[in-house]
């Protein structure tokens, strides 16, 4: 043991010294780390001391640390509560259907985009596409209201002309159109912008490839599924892997702004079921203890992904 230790503490000892002298060399750069380091610890990681009220009976009176400990009560209240199986069945439904459908659009886009040679056609479509990830959630979701009005929406009339909806459907209040217009309005307002990094791993590519595969006769759509794909393959994989890793994570705002009383069934997942308890409720202990469950199984989730990732295409995160 003794040598062991004695091995581990010389490989260590260089490490050391490595990195001092890298701080007094760099000392301006990690200055500017330590603004960084200080939000990590202050928003992120102090406040990981308050998970322990999911195990707890939590009064404001006795506050975190007075509160008294009855273990997974709070869970077990979650796991045979009569709601559990419809928000499961939602959020998962929400987030893969979110998933299948939204993943491939930015690949898409940025493999189409690669291929216009106008480069002034090629900003012009950048900046349209790049702009709706800059509008409000909420000014997203009333949009969708609006166009889809009875009456005056531009969208539920043109569809009550052609005669797919009637007059008086009020689409955005509906059951059935509830994930289609979250998924639909997803593509629109992110598609741009996630194409960024797709765009950036295109632009990394050694031309000579392209040119060696267009002198052995490969056309544009060869030059894509050979090269371009195989290119961006590691990019891609990483991206899946973090999606993977938030499935159970679907984005609270839009979904709270879409959900009224008649699409509830379809619509209430997870992240609107903890606001409610925690704060419409006031059930803060349990309202944590079914956040902590959710970030479980997303961390769960991404650390299976990543190995199969790893097996199959020798690229994780770790």
């Amino acid at each position: 043991m003794q040598k062991v230790k004695s091995k581990r503490l010389a490989s260590a000892i260089p490490c050391l010294k490595a990195w001092r002298k890298s701080i007094r060399k760099h000392w301006q750069l990690y200055l500017l780390l330590i603004p960084v380091l200080a939000s990590f610890i202050i928003f992120n990681y102090i406040p990981m001391a308050g998970i322990q009220i999911a195990f707890k009976d939590f009064t404001l009176k006795d506050g975190i640390w007075g509160s008294e400990w009855i273990g997974f009560y709070h869970f077990e209240r979650f796991f045979t509560g009569y709601k559990f199986m419809t928000i499961l069945k939602n959020t998962l439904l929400l987030s893969v259907t979110h998933m299948i459908f939204t993943f491939p659009f930015p690949i898409i886009f940025a493999l189409a985009l690669n291929e216009l040679r106008n480069a002034r056609a090629k900003s012009m479509v950048q900046t349209i596409t790049f702009a709706p990830h800059f509008i409000s959630t909420v000014v997203i979701v009333g949009m969708m209201t609006a166009f889809l009005q009875p009456d005056t929406g531009i969208i539920n009339i043109a569809l009550t002309n052609l005669g797919v909806l009637d007059a008086d459907t009020y689409v955005s209040r509906l059951p059935q159109f509830f994930r289609p217009l979250y998924i639909m309005s997803s593509i629109w307002t992110n598609m741009g912008w996630s194409s960024i990094i797709y765009i950036s791993a295109i632009s990394a590519i050694d031309p000579q490839l392209y040119e060696a595969t267009e002198i052995d006769g490969a056309g544009r759509f060869k030059q894509v599924w050979h090269v371009t794909l195989p290119g961006i393959r590691p990019v891609i994989i990483t991206l899946l892997i973090l999606n993977f890793g938030s499935i159970m994570s679907v984005g609270f705002e839009k979904v709270y702004l879409m959900q009224t009383s008649i699409n509830m069934d379809v619509s209430e997942v997870i992240s609107t079921y903890v606001y409610e308890r925690g704060i419409t409720a006031r059930q803060f202990d349990f309202a944590t203890a079914v956040g902590l469950f959710n970030s479980i199984i997303n961390l769960i989730m991404i650390v299976i992904v990543n190995k199969i990732a790893k097996k199959v295409s020798e690229v994780s995160l770790w």
